[in-house]
Formats: C-alpha cells, structure tokens, sequence
C-alpha cells in the first residue's frame, strides 16, 4: 500500500443581496441619495411597528446577526439600526466596503466587485419622457421589424406594464424605457408578442446602444390579459456589455477552475470567465441552486449568486414589509447553509449597491455595502472600511491562491488546510 496526501479543496461562495445596502456614501448627495440607508430604515419600521409593514416586533435575523451585519450596519450609518444591540459577537470577519465605481448599478457594482471598478461615466438616457434619441428607436423598429415603440421614458417596470400593457397588445408595439441606470428595457407580453421575438430585439438594441455607452438592455417579458392581472415573468434576460478588463472569474477561469454562475450573474458579465450557468427564478430556488452548486463544486470552484427579488421585487417596488419577509426567510436558509460548510470552504456576502425601499422613486441608491466571510478556516473580527468592492475580488484571489487582481486589497490570508492521507493500493 502506498499513502496519497489528500489536500482540502478551496471553494467558495459569493452571495450578492442585491440592493442590500447599509448606509449613504460620503458621495450620496451628488446623487439625490444622501441619507438614504436600505438595510437600517427597513429595521427602524419593523422595530417601530410601522402600518405600511404591516407587522410588529424588530427584524429577526439572527444568522445575519452573527454574521456581522448589524456590526457592518453600525458603522456605515454611525448608530445602531433600530431593534438590535450590540451584544451578539459576530463569528465572521465582518465590515463595509465604498463604491469606487461612479455609478450605482448592478454592472459596476459587479465588476468591481471582481476587480474591476467602472471609473468613466456610463451613457444614460437622462430625459424623463421622449428619453431615448427618435434616430436610436427608428433604427430599431425597423431592423426589429416592429412599426414603432410606446413608453420612451423613465419608468418603474411594473407601472409601466400596467399603463401600457393593453395598448402594446393591441397594437404590436413594445414598451421601451430607462432610469437612472445605464440600461435600455424592452417589455413584450411573451404570448402576444412572443418570447423569443423579443429577445431578437434586444439583441438589436444591444448592438445599437454601445454607441451611446449603455451598460444593459434587458428583455422584461410579462403575462396576463388586463392591468389586474399583468406580471413580469421568471424569462428576463440581460444584455451586457463585457468587462474592460480580466476579472477574478477570468483569472480563475485561466487556472481551470470552476466559476458557476447562478441566476443572472452570466448576464452580468456577458458570459466572461462563467464555466457553468444554472438558471434560477426566485429566492427559493436561487438558494436550492446554489446549496446544491456547492455540494458538487470540486477544489478551486466559485459558486457566484446574485439574489435579485431583494432588488427587482421590493426595493424597486419600495416594499418594505416584503423587503424585511425575505431577509428573514434568507436568515433562516443561511443558517443551514452554514451548518453545512467544509473545512476549505468559505462563504462570502456583500450588495452591489443600495435600494432604500423608503426611498422616493423607484432608482437604487448610492451606499455603502456589508462585506461578511465566513467558513472554518476564516478568523472572526473587523476588517474595517474598505475603499473599494474589489477587495472582494481580491481577497477570493487570495483565497484561491490566484496571482494578485489589478484591484483592490484582500482582507483575507491563505486558508492553512488540513491535509489527510489516504492508502492506495
């Protein structure tokens, strides 16, 4: 018999709440934003008890707790959020990351989360009505083989359905509008119109934009027959334009390692450096996807999960009861999670930006991020402000035993694993 060392294999989770943010950035005001805080102003109406939450009684998220968020909270906002106190000491390293990139949007906040800040202006369609130019939407009609568009103007998705639903259906024409973001959204009812005529047409458009340096089109199919009963439904797509440069999915994707990218995280970066995709719809089966990704992830893979709904389902909605629902539900599947971590294996949370749902409007908001690791081989404590997400990228770089990001500075030392033996005949 001869004895074959067993080495521990490196894995990782990296759970992104959309919207999760924890406190305005110094830079807030520049954006309309200053004061805004998502995760502190759904505690403060919970704990008060408030009507349009409908519920009674403080957040209750003891997983999250232990995990440092409420300490992450505390230091972002300069107080403690209301309903919790300061007695429960977190078991991860825990603290707050700035934004570096100029905008507040899932794109940048991605990137650079990988390494990769977005330091010059994306384009935007700035004008709230007749937004996009008459050139832009002419030309896309006409390779889109549509006879023109309704909407074209700043708008929350589920309003504009509404208003214009039985008009598109009627006519043919598809609903297009834009925010804040760099994004350009293209709305068709998946029956009517069609499913797949839809995702043609913001392939055109996805073409067109990048001269006008728009970062999304995203297709936004719905369903029903009336304003009663429209919805969006689970076959969004995102059209994105690259990273500029290599990311940490690039640099593990170079050393034959395994980036699973969960939900709309392929999208995000146009496919780069994504070695498997697992389509998902829903916070439930987000998770299930990503317990189960995990469970077959070999040494030196990165399970890559964004859970939306926080963003698209209540921030944007500005639904705060359902915003505080899902953090707990998540809470709960967490400490699950957890339970079930090896010894290589670390889980890593953080935001892509904020979307205070007490907010006015329906646009993210410009916040600071928690940044929360955890797993058997990470020691417990602060790791302080942070001044940019990539030190995200870069401490996975260094939890991976990856040459150093261009970005960013890891809080992170090599995991020292426990090495077994095992007999061979």
């Amino acid at each position: 018999m001869n004895e074959e060392r067993v080495t521990t294999p490196r894995r990782a989770v990296l759970l992104v709440i959309d919207s999760l943010g924890i406190g305005s950035l110094p830079d807030a005001d520049a954006y309309g934003d200053d004061g805004a805080d998502t995760f502190g102003h759904i505690a403060e109406a919970c704990a008060e008890g408030r009507a349009d939450v409908g519920r009674s009684g403080p957040l209750a998220i003891p997983n999250l707790e232990r995990l440092g968020l409420v300490h992450a909270s505390a230091v972002a906002r300069g107080s403690l959020a209301p309903g919790f106190d300061a007695a429960l000491e977190p078991v991860a390293a825990w603290g707050i990351a700035a934004e570096q990139s100029r905008g507040k949007d899932t794109i940048s906040g991605h990137w650079e989360m990988t390494g990769q800040p977005v330091l010059e202006d994306w384009g935007y369609f700035s004008e709230l009505t007749d937004s996009m130019p008459a050139k832009l939407l002419d030309e896309l009609a006409r390779r889109g083989g549509v006879s023109g568009f309704l909407g074209n103007c700043h708008a929350s998705g589920t309003e504009i359905i509404e208003r214009l639903g039985e008009e598109h259906m009627r006519t043919g024409k598809p609903i297009v509008y834009t925010s804040a973001d760099s994004v350009v959204q293209l709305c068709a009812h998946e029956e009517s119109f069609g499913l797949d005529r839809l995702y043609a047409l913001c392939a055109v458009a996805r073409e067109l934009v990048d001269a006008y340096r728009i970062g999304r089109v995203i297709a936004r199919p719905f369903l029903g027959h009336s304003p009663a009963d429209f919805k969006r439904t689970a076959h969004r797509r995102d059209y994105s334009v690259p990273p500029p440069g290599e990311t940490l999915l690039d640099s593990l994707e170079s050393v034959s390692g395994t980036v699973v990218g969960v939900g709309k995280v392929p999208d995000i970066f146009a496919g780069r450096g994504i070695t498997a995709r697992v389509k998902a719809s829903g916070l439930e089966a987000l998770m299930h996807a990503t317990a189960g990704s995990l469970a077959d992830a070999a040494d030196r893979s990165l399970v890559f999960t964004n859970l939306v709904d926080f963003d698209q389902e209540y921030g944007h909605r500005r639904d705060i009861a359902g915003y505080a629902r899902a953090l707990e539900w998540l809470d709960g599947e967490l400490g699950r999670f957890m339970a079930v971590l090896g010894a290589g294996d670390l889980l890593l949370i953080s935001a892509d930006h904020g979307n205070d749902p007490s907010w006015e409007g329906w646009n993210h908001t410009r916040e600071y991020v928690p940044v929360l690791a955890y797993g058997p081989a990470v020691p417990a404590g602060a790791i302080g402000r942070r001044d940019s997400f990539a030190d995200v990228g870069q401490s996975l770089a260094t939890w991976f035993g990856l040459p150093p990001l261009p970005n960013g500075q890891s809080f992170l030392q090599p995991p020292a694993l426990p090495c077994g033996q095992r007999s061979v005949a």
